[in-house]
């Protein structure tokens, strides 16, 4: 199934290992765009809103085939801050002196950035020490305390290479009254997820990473349960129950979750998204993953000792993260000049294989590690 993905992607290098980045765009990306979003605008004389419409439509549907949800419980988002700015600040049980958020000190920095200034005064923004090994599940049970209002949970982090035991997390979320928020930005796509059998309160993602659909198409999905106690303080005319009743005087919460999405919408970066998201859907993710493991397995065979992500694929991201010490920017530069292209934080160079890698793109990735150690 993945064999001939391989030429159905724009890849200007031989060795693109940066999808926890940005992923690649498929080829037929332009012409769908083209179709989508310019040609109902330039090529008819009639305003184009009914076509670009459907655009949003078609993303969401695509988001509800990967993640085995439903096309009216997602709604379009800018980012991530903004669509947990959006959902803080509509949840009655966070407006009360005295509630506590739960989220991991190891947590993309903007995550904390948006809910400390969402929550309001007298609010706690608890934090899991970033010295804990997140992919333990006694280490949220030990934090999951009986006041803790929301637990706020990547599933995977980006700088660690590792990956959340989500289910655990949200039996203990549930079995002690709190609720809980999925982070899927590091992980669309390439870790299955199955909002039915999960059932999380809250999820938010974007679509630039893993999903190959370029900034600008993130989502919020609010689980059916949940949308009654959802009362959006930034709100605009599609956020109304019919957007086009245009009376100044009443406003009615949409009877979705596009109750979340706000004044006049973004339609093109949604138009490249539903177009990418649907082939991946199509995929599965769960192939999409079994290859990144094949891969990222390669070179843990090789680079063991390096290794700072971890070696257990239940607990890993689809990112590997390799250490070189006092010898790591001489290895970047080497990479760089082969035209790979990864990246470095803390803990080490991250690595990230796509179904458009293969063997041959690991494989140069180990040859220029080994020559230049």
């Amino acid at each position: 199934m993945l064999e001939n993905v391989k030429s159905e992607f724009c890849l200007a290098g031989p060795g693109y290992l940066l999808n926890h980045s940005v992923g690649r765009p498929l080829k037929s990306t332009e012409q769908a765009f083209k179709e989508a979003f310019l040609s109902p605008w330039q090529d008819s004389g009639r305003e184009p809103w009914g076509q670009w419409l459907g655009v949003i439509d078609n993303f969401t549907n695509a988001l509800a085939q990967l993640f085995n949800g439903k096309p009216q419980d997602f709604c379009p988002q800018v980012n991530l801050s903004s669509a947990l700015a959006k959902l803080v600040m509509s949840l009655d049980c966070l407006k009360r002196e005295g509630s506590v958020v739960l989220m991991s000190e190891i947590d993309f920095p903007s995550m904390g950035f948006a809910l400390k200034k969402a929550l309001p005064a007298g609010c706690e923004l608890r934090f899991i020490p970033k010295g804990l090994d997140v992919t333990d599940p006694n280490v949220w049970d030990a934090h999951i305390s009986a006041d803790v209002d929301l637990v706020f949970v990547s599933h995977a982090y980006s700088n660690t290479g590792q990956q959340a035991p989500i289910a655990q997390i949200m039996s203990l979320a549930r079995a002690r009254g709190c609720l809980s928020l999925v982070d899927v930005a590091q992980s669309a796509g390439i870790l299955p997820l199955d909002l039915a059998a999960l059932q999380p309160d809250f999820m938010i993602g974007s679509s630039v990473k893993w999903l190959c659909s370029g900034p600008g198409a993130a989502y919020l999905w609010i689980n059916p349960n949940m949308l009654p106690q959802c009362q959006p303080q930034d709100v605009g005319w599609f956020s109304h129950e019919n957007p086009f009743e245009f009376d100044i005087h009443d406003f009615r919460y949409h009877g979705t979750a596009l109750r979340f999405w706000g004044g006049t919408p973004s339609i093109a970066p949604y138009a490249i998204a539903a177009h990418s998201i649907g082939y991946f859907a199509k995929m599965g993710s769960e192939a999409m993953r079994r290859h990144n493991l094949k891969l990222m397995d390669l070179v843990a065979e090789h680079l063991d000792n390096e290794l700072a992500s971890p070696r257990d694929s239940a607990k890993r991201s689809g990112t590997l993260i390799l250490q070189f010490g006092e010898q790591q920017a001489k290895i970047m530069a080497a990479l760089a000049n082969a035209n790979i292209s990864v990246d470095a934080r803390s803990l080490g160079i991250r690595v990230s294989p796509h179904i458009y890698n293969d063997e041959a793109d690991i494989q140069q990735l180990l040859d220029v590690i080994k020559a230049n150690r």
